[in-house]
């Protein structure tokens, strides 16, 4: 029995990974903008976003790939 998703599922899977790391980087640079003063809001809330941005684009496409791993064949 084959366990590898089907053609449908794997581009699915890539576009949300996708969708993650442009997410992130729409987060961070929001975040840069409210630390630099650029647009209103408290720097924490700024330097808060810029965390959760980056962990955005580095952290969850990592996570989510190994979740979806396929199984060797």
């Amino acid at each position: 029995m084959d366990n590898r998703p089907s053609d449908e599922q794997a581009r699915n899977r890539w576009a949300l990974i996708q969708a993650a790391r442009i997410g992130g980087v729409a987060l961070a640079i929001l975040g840069l903008l409210i630390a630099e003063g650029a647009v209103g809001g408290p720097s924490w809330a700024g330097y808060l976003l810029l965390a959760v941005g980056l962990a955005g684009v580095f952290g969850l496409p990592i996570v989510l790939a190994r979740k979806w791993r396929s199984p060797p064949p």
